[in-house]
This record gives C-alpha cells, sequence and structure tokens, in this order.
C-alpha cells in the first residue's frame, strides 16, 4: 500500500482541531465551554453536492457544538495564505449554507496558518444588507492567526496543542530543538491517555514543522521514550485496524475484521481532512475488492442449506 502523509499545512491544521477539540477552544476562547459536539462535513458536502467544485481550493471544518445548553453550528475556515483575496464573502456565504442545511445560529471562523506577520489586520466583517435606521448591516466572524502568538509562551503551557502550536507560531529567540523535546516529553507523559490517531498527529506535525536535523529528532524521541510510536498513516491504519477489528467483534486475527477496521480508519482519516477523496479512494478500492473476494469465498466453503 502506497504511503501518504498529510504533507499540508490546512490539513494538519484540521486534523490538530478535530484531535484536540476542547484545547482549541479552551485555548482560543477561554471565555466559551463547550459540551458535546460532532463534526457534519460529510452532510454538508452531500446536502450541497453541486458546491463541490468551488469547494475543492478550501479547507474548511463545519461542527455542531453545545455552548450554554444550547447547539449551533460552527464553520471553520482554514487559510494558509493571508495576501490572497478577501475571503469575507466566502466565509459569509459558508454561514448561509450551513444555516440552511440545520437552521440553528452559525459562529463562522476563519484561521490564517501563513507565515506573514501582519503590519495589519485582515478583515473579519462582510456587508450584507442595508435598512434606514443603521444603514450598513455587517456579518462579522472571528480571525485566529496563528504566527501572532509566540512560541516560547505556548511551549510553557499544559496544553499539547499550545505545544504543538509552538512550531507554527513566532519562534524568534527559541531554540527549535528544546521546543521539540518539550513536545514529546509533555506526550510520552500523556502517552497512556492519548488516542493512536493523537499520537500519530504529534508524529506527522513535529515531522512536517522540525527545524532540526533527522538525527536530532530521533534523539530526542528515543530520550523520552517516545521512537516505537508508529510515525505513517500505513502503519496507523494497518494497527488501529486490527484494533477497530477485534472491537467489532470480530475473531483475533481474522482478516476481514482488519480490512473492516483499517476501512473505518481510513473514512475517519478522509473526515478530518488527512486525506483527500481522491486518497480515500485510492487506499480503500483495493481493500473493498480484497474483503469482496473473501466474502464470496467464505460463502462457497460454507455447507449448502437443505
Amino acid at each position: 500500500m502506497k504511503r501518504i502523509n498529510p504533507k499540508s499545512h490546512d490539513s494538519l491544521i484540521k486534523w490538530l482541531i478535530t484531535s484536540f477539540t476542547e484545547e482549541f477552544f479552551a485555548h482560543y476562547f477561554p471565555g466559551i465551554r463547550i459540551g458535546q459536539y460532532s463534526f457534519i462535513d460529510k452532510e454538508f458536502i452531500r446536502k450541497y453536492e453541486a458546491l463541490k467544485e468551488s469547494l475543492k481550493g478550501d479547507l474548511f471544518l463545519l461542527m455542531e457544538v453545545e455552548i450554554d445548553g444550547e447547539f449551533q453550528e460552527i464553520a471553520i475556515q482554514i487559510e494558509h495564505q493571508s495576501e490572497r483575496e478577501d475571503v469575507s464573502e466566502r466565509v459569509f456565504e459558508y454561514l448561509c449554507y450551513v444555516w440552511l442545511l440545520k437552521k440553528k445560529p452559525v459562529w463562522s471562523m476563519v484561521i490564517y496558518t501563513d507565515e506573514t506577520v501582519w503590519k495589519k489586520q485582515v478583515s473579519d466583517k462582510f456587508r450584507y444588507a442595508f435598512v434606514p435606521e443603521q444603514q450598513k448591516q455587517f456579518f462579522r466572524f472571528s480571525v485566529i492567526k496563528v504566527k501572532a502568538e509566540k512560541s516560547g509562551d505556548l511551549i510553557k503551557k499544559h496544553s499539547l496543542l499550545c505545544k504543538l502550536l509552538a512550531l507554527k507560531a513566532n519562534d524568534e529567540g527559541t531554540d527549535p530543538g528544546k521546543l521539540i523535546y518539550e513536545i514529546y516529553h509533555a506526550a510520552a507523559r500523556l502517552k497512556a491517555h492519548l488516542t493512536a490517531d493523537q499520537l500519530l498527529l504529534i508524529n506527522q506535525w513535529v515531522g512536517f514543522y522540525k527545524k532540526v536535523p533527522e538525527k536530532t529528532l530521533e534523539k530526542i524521541k528515543k530520550e523520552v521514550g517516545m521512537e516505537l510510536v508508529e510515525t505513517t498513516i500505513s502503519e496507523h491504519i494497518f494497527n488501529l485496524g486490527k484494533v477497530e477489528g477485534k472491537v467489532e467483534g470480530k475473531v483475533e486475527g481474522k482478516v476481514e475484521g482488519i480490512i473492516e477496521g483499517q476501512l473505518s480508519v481510513l473514512e475517519n482519516l478522509f473526515r478530518q481532512g488527512v486525506l483527500s477523496e481522491e486518497q480515500m479512494k485510492y487506499m480503500t478500492e483495493p481493500l473493498r475488492q480484497q474483503l469482496n473476494e473473501l466474502t464470496e469465498k467464505q460463502s462457497l466453503t460454507e455447507p449448502a442449506m437443505h
């Protein structure tokens, strides 16, 4: 199976939010306490199939979140370039579609992950209406600029999400090796409480944003006891697929259970934006074919019913 790594800033940010959702809101919106939540990207795409082409250049994350006992929708637009055209109109369009999907209040936000140091703030509003009393009516949305924070401040926080963001933030005056050490040291302490998905994300994130040689990275991982954690999506799919197969009640080691588990993992990675639709199809088609062949073979060997 071909190894595919999410070499995309935007996909990694989306993966980070879906893997550390509560930490994301606690860091960026400390005054907001979220309750239950679910991701509704797939439902959105199914509803608006005609938008698929126009959405290809965008990466967004849609959530349904409980805030103060009330469920509302959150539309997160992820942008890698702040120099591009004004995105406020597009963010407003998403708000309209999301509202039509659920007819619940929508909280829109844009996350800028680019390397630019802003000299002035980008727009956080869009004029959408006019009334005689107040004249211009504006839709407003939240703006997050990852590079606006200092790596030295983020790495000191207990949150693993913050420690990972330290590699994307303004790292002026910091030691890149020390940042990575702090990330893996914290991950090693929490390893028993982290999911396989979170551990894989940590490795993918550090591998993409590190500013140290590969040998230095391996040395740090060995020093804190993180050298044996799977580092590729292929490893993750195979290993977690075996676990998923057991959870579904399959006999340990049974091939069908492993394949079904792998398909489940791929679906999850696709939802998180780690795999594109094309990548998911490339990886799932041979698995589904293998599963069909095993099913047919079983049906031929089973005794006929009289």
